[in-house]
């Protein structure tokens, strides 16, 4: 006779096998399992918000519309920023950088286009030596606020 501690662990078995197939897991262990669906998790609310901050933003009509639009996503050591305007933002670049340079994050790799109109896509790794954590919506609301210094001293 199957005792109910051994019924009650294949079922456990069973539904972390689902799990793993769910999340795309290649882990073996139950414990890395969840670990993986807890990240699949974060991602996937990452996702949501990054949509949720696109249909406001294209649902949007005040003018602050014509504003660059910023998303910032957390990445393993640092923050992948865009920026990203369908007009031509003159100096705006050489704040965003100095923004960066102000929260101390260093440039690791960007990709600009400023003809007509205006693209930033930049990862920002933390300084080694800074104490200080920082989250994507602090960088997110310090490159809105540079944003809203640049839109009001242009016009």
């Amino acid at each position: 006779m199957v005792s109910r501690e051994h019924k009650r662990d294949a079922a456990l078995h069973d539904k972390l096998q689902i799990l793993r197939s769910i999340t795309h897991s290649h882990a073996m262990n139950d414990t890395s399992i969840v670990l993986d669906a807890s990240n699949y998790i974060k991602e996937l609310k990452h996702k949501v918000e990054i949509l949720n901050e696109e249909i406001a933003t294209t649902e949007s009509s005040t003018p602050q519309n014509t504003w660059p639009r910023v998303s910032v996503e957390t990445l393993e050591k640092g923050f992948l920023v865009k920026v990203h305007s369908g007009r031509s933002c003159p100096g705006l670049l050489v704040l965003i950088l100095s923004t960066f340079e102000e929260l101390g994050l260093n440039v690791l790799e960007a990709r600009v286009s400023c003809a007509n109109s205006f693209h930033l896509q930049a990862i920002g790794g933390e300084n080694e030596e800074d104490e200080e954590s920082m989250d994507a919506q602090m960088v997110k609301r310090t490159i809105t606020n540079t944003i809203k210094n640049w839109s009001e001293s242009i016009g």
